[in-house]
């Protein structure tokens, strides 16, 4: 059985094909099992960037062949059908025909109340819809991609594996917002929490590498888009994104959480109404804001704050300072801490951040190995000796959860 698990941004699709078969024959069909294994093969990977563009790079890599090119990508469904071009190529495919293909597997991100993994007909198509207003950047296009899909390749069933399913397992009081009941009963308003399939798999990941099922994890998935998750024996108990990927840490270009009072001011000083300022408060805000226009990403940041640019080093400042604040909170949700996980680009590379945010936390139990930290990538253990906490860079494998995912639902 072959999966195709789609991951799209707003202008970027990226692909992964898995061979599934060796998995079924183990009976590995639960996404949420103690164990991953490694019976499911990784036969491609992908991607499509800037989307949209006059001219779009698009890059594949099967076996050792690679390759790249540029072509016209108006949408995603476009993207879909290059990707598939790919796969199926008579002199470097890895297929022979798309009917090869056993199923499609979103890693989608909301769809309010409708938490899981689930066959894509109209009743996910409505409800992600009807959520698009709090996932902009992310709703639309896998909507327009789904749609497409489902019209230009009808045979090959599709699932969206939710980013929120992940964090159905938090508590209530951890889920609230202090609203009045009635509106809390009639709208889907609740923390669903987002990168579901990131922490999910450091889960997993992180309980193998500590031998226990019962661990006590703080999951630090940063990149473009941030979160932490506190994860008690696997399970997700706690995390920093809210009702919408808007919120939480500071991300690349969106604010992260905010004060709704500072709205009206806002608007008022900019003349923006409420739909510019939000869709502002998601594209220009975040690191891209806080250092005055330099960059979003931390590697830009970094460069211009060694050369003194003041407004870079305060968006570095921020974005760790939150970092910290919300990793005393995992810290008392779970009651302690067995391995503090470093996830997702930022997590995995960046050295300086790994540093800051461990500074001065020796008495909370995390003493960061400062040379392991320096010359160590992969997976990788950087704690030093006398650490209560474990410290890892753990790379996450988001797309391997969604193929799983798609199996079980698909009941193969």
């Amino acid at each position: 059985m072959k999966v195709l698990v789609a991951n799209l941004g707003s202008t970027s699709f990226k692909y992964r094909l898995f061979d599934m078969s060796a998995e079924l024959s183990t009976g590995s069909r639960d996404a949420a099992a103690s164990s991953l294994g490694n019976s499911a093969r990784q036969l491609a990977r992908g991607g499509v960037e800037r989307i949209g563009s006059p001219t779009s790079p698009c890059t594949v890599q099967i076996g050792d062949y690679q390759g790249a090119l540029e072509m016209s990508v108006p949408h995603h469904g476009v993207a879909v059908q290059a990707c598939i071009g790919q796969l199926t190529d008579p002199q470097n495919g890895c297929l022979k025909n798309a009917e090869e293909i056993s199923a499609i597997g979103f890693k989608a991100v909301h769809a309010g109340r409708l938490q899981g993994v689930f066959r894509i007909d109209e009743e996910v198509l409505t409800a992600m819809d009807e959520v698009t207003s709090v996932a902009p950047a992310h709703n639309p296009p896998y909507l327009a991609a789904m749609r497409q899909l489902a019209a230009t390749v009808p045979d090959i069933p599709l699932v969206a594996a939710f980013e929120t399913d992940f964090h159905r397992t938090i508590p209530e009081a951890w889920h609230r917002y202090a609203l009045p009941k009635e509106w809390a009963e009639a709208l889907p308003i609740r923390k669903w929490g987002f990168h579901g399939a990131s922490h999910r798999y450091i889960a997993l990941r992180s309980s193998e590498l500590l031998g226990r099922s019962d661990a006590r994890v703080i999951s630090c998935h940063l990149g473009g888009s941030s979160s932490l998750c506190a994860i008690a024996s696997g399970k997700s108990v706690a995390t920093t994104m809210g009702m919408s990927p808007q919120s939480g840490l500071p991300q690349n270009n969106r604010v992260g959480d905010i004060d709704p009072f500072c709205l009206p001011m806002l608007m008022q000083h900019t003349g923006m109404n409420l739909e510019e300022m939000l869709s502002a408060l998601s594209t220009q805000a975040g690191l891209l804001g806080l250092s005055g226009g330099i960059s979003g990403d931390i590697r830009d940041l970094e460069a211009a704050a060694a050369k003194g640019q003041a407004d870079a080093q305060m968006a570095l400042d921020v974005y760790v300072a939150e970092i910290r604040r919300q990793l005393g909170g995992m810290l008392v949700a779970l009651g302690g801490c067995d391995a503090l996980v470093f996830t997702g680009g930022i997590g995995e590379n960046g050295r300086q951040i790994r540093t800051a945010v461990c500074a001065g936390l020796e008495e909370l139990g995390f003493a960061l190995d400062p040379t392991k930290n320096e010359t160590l990538h992969g997976e990788s253990r950087l704690d030093a000796q006398g650490s209560r906490s474990q410290i890892w860079i753990i790379p996450t494998n988001e797309e391997l959860i969604v193929a799983r995912q798609t199996v079980a639902a698909l009941g193969r």
